[in-house]
């Protein structure tokens, strides 16, 4: 979903003040109380996925905790879990930049990468280049502390929709060492057990700097030459779309909807049969760039998003200079609806949508995984509410039903100065309100991301997929 900053002048006063190292229990209470009012007052999914005397519990039950004086990390640990807990992945809880770059001038960040299964742990990666650890051996502890335990405390932590546990495995994969110093311990020393060959090991390793450690796609964003991909072998096309945004798809010399049409029209021209569409990591864009995209699979008017609503509060805010991009929501029973803006087409999705021209009349595979976000989410949602193509992979990680996004002002909290993000726009989409609820859009044909698959760099998505085309394979399917 695409940010619009402008919305934050036009709706919040954020105060500037001075940044302090070391917060008393009052100032650490009253961030935590502000965080739980703007929740409470300007979140659209706050309720979502949990009731409001639940939430009020479980703020009241951090407060209880709130005993000593804190830096912001340590408030960070306390407060990150309970935004988290909202269900939204576009909701955010974060340090200042100012002590975010603290963080990074010394060396705190574990040196492996690691794949986690339950409460397990193996190393893919070793970048301390230490030569009693190698990739396949498992990691039982980390400072005296079982893998099990870390998780506990870092899994509440990172924002997924709903109940959807398979982002935040795959965040973990991606992102285990800065996880571990926010919500467990800053530290440049890391005594770890590991077995390797069936024999246990205990080994010390240095800690590395967020800039020597972070690569392409570790503790970073990938980078790639393309955005949008087609490759056409004999009767199937490969159609590969890493982002929706139209940010990510200019910046590699594209643009969305030409490409699209072009594909398209070269699919018909080679008389294309089967079309596997790659949504693997896709963490969404822009919301016109995937309706777009899905009028190619109908041949019949559709619906793509249900309603767009808000909470009472930000209805208010919609006036004065705010109305000249933004029609006022109008109240439908308890409901606050988003209308088409004056001078933007964020809304136009809720109306029904025409098919394209020449639609795609061949088989359709879609890839998906925990990295399927926001837009991509939606998207494959309606794909597959409306039997559009066989889902191969695992849950994506936005949810089924929609997701909290469109425009998501920060509120920098007093005295801290640390950031509060909260999405204006609960989106729903056009599919059954029971089916997977909590949860993303799920695979007919399950394929879990293995370690043997990491290690020998197997792309056993994409094998299961061939083989259903070919005809030759055995996988259990479910609908």
């Amino acid at each position: 979903m695409p940010r619009i900053p402008c919305i934050v002048t036009l709706l919040f006063v954020c105060p500037v003040v001075k940044a302090q190292q070391k917060y008393s229990p009052q100032q650490v209470a009253h961030v935590l109380g502000d965080v739980a009012d703007a929740l409470d007052k300007f979140h659209p999914g706050a309720y979502r996925y949990q009731s409001k005397n639940d939430f009020a519990a479980y703020v009241d039950s951090v407060k209880g905790t709130i005993k000593d004086s804190a830096t912001q990390v340590e408030m960070y640990r306390k407060i990150k879990p309970l935004v988290s807990r909202v269900g939204c992945l576009h909701t955010d809880f974060s340090m200042t930049e100012k002590y975010k770059q603290e963080l990074n001038r010394s060396p705190n960040l574990l040196p492996l990468r690691l794949y986690f299964k339950d409460d397990k742990a193996w190393i893919t990666d070793n970048f301390s280049n230490h030569p009693l650890i190698s990739p396949g051996d498992e990691i039982t502890t980390i400072n005296g502390r079982s893998i099990g335990e870390i998780l506990r405390q870092v899994l509440p932590a990172i924002p997924s929709d709903g109940y959807n546990q398979t982002m935040k495995y795959l965040a973990l994969y991606r992102q285990f060492p800065l996880w571990y110093r926010h919500m467990v311990e800053v530290t440049e020393h890391f005594d770890i057990t590991t077995i390797s060959g069936g024999q246990p090991r205990s080994v010390r390793l240095k800690g590395m700097m967020e800039k020597d450690l972070a690569g392409n796609g570790f503790l970073s964003e990938p980078v790639f030459a393309r955005q949008l991909e087609l490759k056409i072998k004999d009767a199937t096309a490969y159609l590969t779309i890493r982002s929706f945004a139209d940010s990510y798809i200019k910046r590699s010399g594209q643009s969305f909807k030409p490409f699209m049409e072009e594909a398209f029209k070269e699919l018909q021209n080679k008389g294309v049969k089967n079309l596997v569409i790659d949504l693997r990591d896709n963490t969404g864009g822009s919301d016109g760039n995937a309706a777009y995209l899905s009028g190619f699979f109908f041949d019949a008017p559709y619906r793509y998003w249900k309603r767009v609503t808000c909470t009472p509060a930000i209805a208010a805010k919609i006036k004065g200079v705010a109305k000249i991009w933004w029609r006022k929501p109008v109240q439908q029973d308890s409901l606050w609806l988003w209308q088409k803006g004056k001078r933007s087409g964020e809304f136009d999705y809720v109306d029904e949508q025409q098919p394209a021209a020449h639609p795609f009349a061949g088989k359709v595979y879609v890839l998906i995984n925990g990295f399927c976000m926001s837009s991509c989410a939606d998207l494959s949602a309606v794909l597959y509410s409306n039997r559009k193509g066989l889902f191969i992979g695992e849950e994506t990680g936005g949810g089924y039903q929609g997701n909290n996004s469109g425009m998501m002002p920060g509120i920098h909290l007093k005295p801290s100065k640390m950031m509060l993000t909260v999405p204006l726009q609960k989106y729903e989409t056009a599919v059954d309100t029971a089916r997977f609820f909590g949860r993303g859009t799920m695979p007919d044909v399950p394929v879990e991301l293995s370690l043997n698959d990491i290690l020998q760099k197997r792309d056993r998505v994409m094998e299961v997929t061939d083989s259903l085309i070919a005809g030759n394979s055995n996988v259990a399917q479910r609908r």
